[in-house]
């Protein structure tokens, strides 16, 4: 029995970082995404797996299955969200396991553009685009057939076409984000303007937080006035991280993390700007970071 559980542990621990990236990608919550893969090890484990022909198979498919039942449930949730929701973002510099498939699948903006699509949509989405997996594998995965996943991945790509801009590079982002952050410290609204585009917006996800924006800001001129904020500034040190595949930055004032900000951005300039308030969103980006290869519970279901 001992030797049987090794070799369970062991598998899992080998697609473990693909499981969480399925997950995570589907629900855009950190902590959601952990629940769903602690309980697909608890599922492994009662599973009588001298029938399972291929591991990763039944195991993305168990992961996939689950997260669309959590998303199902967490889009009601959200209804009754304050102001912008935004998803968790995750650090892929503690864990580059999370960002090794398509990394533009990963990116905090195109998160936020799943968010328009169903639950299913977003999990066929996330399989094809994310992971490569073929049509008649998400199919027998899902239950679905081939030609509605076609349909599915299809629709999807054009739904996501309208809410999407071609990215810049990984090197000028980060360049941006600097010249952003810098000049906000500095309270320099000219400097911000001229890095906006006309149309930018600013989102502030704060779930109801005093003095937190609690609708989206439009608008170059407003949203560099806004960014310039003294007491968001105030002894405040960034911290610059590696968030869903690109450069983030965590405002920490007292030592205290209370922000934490990225940026989306085409050739024309930064159109996105994202601030996350939410301190349960903040420590679970603070605690990704110290997130291992180990399965979470393993000792206990070890004796």
């Amino acid at each position: 029995m001992t030797s049987d559980l090794d070799e369970a542990v062991s598998v899992f621990v080998r697609y473990r970082a693909r499981l969480f990236g399925i997950a995570y990608r589907v629900l855009g919550s950190v902590a959601e995404a952990e629940d769903v893969v602690q309980e697909v090890w608890l599922r492994w484990q009662r599973t009588d797996r001298s029938v399972v022909v291929s591991p990763v198979a039944f195991l993305s498919s168990a992961t996939t299955r689950m997260a669309i039942n959590v998303a199902q449930s967490a889009r009601m949730r959200r209804e009754t969200y304050i102001g912008p929701w935004l998803p968790e973002p995750v650090d892929t510099g503690a864990d580059p396991e999370v960002g090794a498939q398509r990394a533009e699948a990963l990116e905090l903006a195109l998160l936020l553009v799943l968010e328009r699509l169903s639950p299913v949509e977003r999990a066929v989405y996330v399989l094809r685009e994310a992971f490569d997996y073929a049509y008649p594998e998400i199919a027998e995965m899902l239950g679905l057939s081939v030609v509605n996943v076609r349909k599915i991945v299809s629709r999807a790509r054009r739904h996501l076409a309208d809410g999407q801009r071609e990215s810049v590079a990984a090197a000028e982002h980060r360049r941006l984000l600097h010249a952003f952050v810098s000049a906000a410290r500095t309270g320099d609204v000219a400097s911000l303007e001229t890095l906006l585009t006309a149309d930018a917006v600013s989102l502030s996800d704060g779930n109801g937080l005093r003095g937190c924006a609690r609708i989206p800001v439009l608008g170059r001129a407003r949203i560099a006035r806004m960014s310039t904020y003294p007491r968001l500034w105030r002894e405040a040190g960034p911290r610059w991280v590696d968030a869903n595949g690109l450069t983030g930055v965590v405002i920490h004032q007292a030592d205290r993390p209370t922000a934490f900000m990225t940026i989306a951005a085409s050739e024309a300039g930064i159109h996105q700007v994202m601030w996350v308030f939410n301190p349960r969103k903040i420590t679970a980006f603070l605690d990704s970071r110290l997130r291992c290869a180990s399965v979470p519970g393993i000792a206990s279901a070890g004796g």
